[in-house]
This record gives structure tokens, C-alpha cells and sequence, in this order.
């Protein structure tokens, strides 16, 4: 990893994870990435939700390639398709054990359902940051590490203004961390969910023969 994401791979990314700051979205998908493919009457009865608004919200996240289709019979299942939501269940599981103390969620490959409040938090929490601007300086941070306001500034070809009162909101809600050496502040991308999407979306974005396919 040693580019920043391109721009129209950038709209698209933030797109995608916009998705997955929706609360009963993000509860399905990580339904269908513990219990693998399933039918809307599964998954209405999983999420405890109306059917019409489930199936409302399965459309969006298959417009948005984050779920694929099968039909068996009658029948029409839903699978994650894409492989950056299914990442950020696996940093939701382990920042929930941290937080918790609890040693099964630490385990590599181990996948229950979260609590419903700690999932909304985690929605809440990518609202914050799914936003273009915002990932493209935390991108640039990702990339090329501490950095201070002109270098991102000038890599991510945004305004100074701009760049610093987003950098002051990302500081804010806890995606950046900061230092002042002399004249100059540093700016530096905390861990979190945020910077899994990123490390995600950039896995992704690196395997594609074809980039036109992300």
C-alpha cells in the first residue's frame, strides 16, 4: 500500500460503506456473514423487523453489490458479496472482546452475533467518517503515516480550509490523533473501524486485474 486511493475509486468506496452506517443494514449483513446465505423470512425473523422494511434495505445493499442473490426454487437467498463488510465484523468482534474482556471474540475466525446496542454504535460510529472528504484524509493518513495539514493538503489536492476542519472532526470523534512540534501540528489515523474499511477497501481495490470491476 503505498498510493492513495484514486478519486472515482474513493466516491465509490465511500458509497459502499456509507451502507453500512444504517443500523438494520449493518444487523443484516452481519447476520448473513455469521450464518452464511439466507431467505428474507430468516433474516425478517433474525432482526425482528418488518419483512417490507427488510427487503427494502436487502434491495439497497444488493444496488450497492454488498449482497448477491441465489434463487433455490421459490425461493431467493441473500449472501455477502463483498469482502470489506465481512472484515469489519471481524474488527467489531475483536474490538467488542477487548472492550469486554471477552476471550471467545479474540479468537481468530470466531463469529457470533453482537449485542444490538454495541452494532448501533459501530453504525454510528462509520456515519461519522463515511463521508468523502473525510476518507480521503484519513486514506492519506493511512497510506503515508503522520503527517501535517500542508502535506495532506497538497496529496490529497483539497483546500487548506477545508482539510483543517475536517481534520478538527475526525480529531473530535477519535479517528486522528494530533502533536505539536513547533509551528507545525501532525496528524496521525487511530485504529478502529475506520482503519479496517480503509485497509479493506485498498485489499480489495489491489487484487482487481481489472480496477473498472471495484
Amino acid at each position: 500500500m503505498d498510493e492513495i486511493l484514486p478519486d472515482e475509486i474513493m466516491k465509490k468506496a465511500v458509497k459502499g460503506i456509507s451502507y453500512l452506517s444504517h443500523p438494520l443494514r449493518l444487523r443484516i449483513l452481519e447476520f448473513l456473514d455469521v450464518n452464511g446465505a439466507a431467505s428474507v423470512s430468516e433474516i425478517t425473523k433474525a432482526v425482528r423487523e418488518e419483512q417490507v422494511i427488510v427487503s427494502q434495505s436487502l434491495k439497497k445493499l444488493r444496488d450497492a453489490h454488498l449482497v448477491k442473490t441465489t434463487r433455490r426454487g421459490i425461493f431467493i437467498f441473500y449472501a455477502i458479496c463483498e469482502e470489506y463488510p465481512a472484515s469489519i465484523f471481524v474488527c467489531m468482534r475483536k474490538l467488542f472482546g477487548y472492550m469486554t474482556d471477552n476471550f471467545y471474540f479474540l479468537q481468530e475466525g470466531y463469529k457470533a452475533l453482537l449485542p444490538h446496542d454495541y452494532t448501533l454504535m459501530v453504525a454510528n460510529r462509520i456515519k461519522l467518517f463515511a463521508n468523502y472528504e473525510k476518507m480521503r484524509i484519513l486514506d492519506y493518513l493511512l497510506v503515508f503515516g503522520e503527517s501535517k495539514v500542508g502535506d495532506i493538503v497538497k496529496g490529497i489536492g483539497s483546500e487548506q480550509l477545508k482539510v483543517s476542519q475536517n481534520l478538527k472532526r475526525l480529531k473530535d470523534d477519535g479517528f486522528v490523533t494530533n502533536r505539536k512540534d513547533g509551528r507545525f501540528v501532525y496528524y496521525t489515523i487511530t485504529s478502529g473501524v475506520h482503519k479496517t474499511a480503509l485497509q479493506c477497501i485498498h485489499h480489495r481495490f489491489d487484487k482487481l486485474a481489472d480496477k473498472n470491476d471495484f
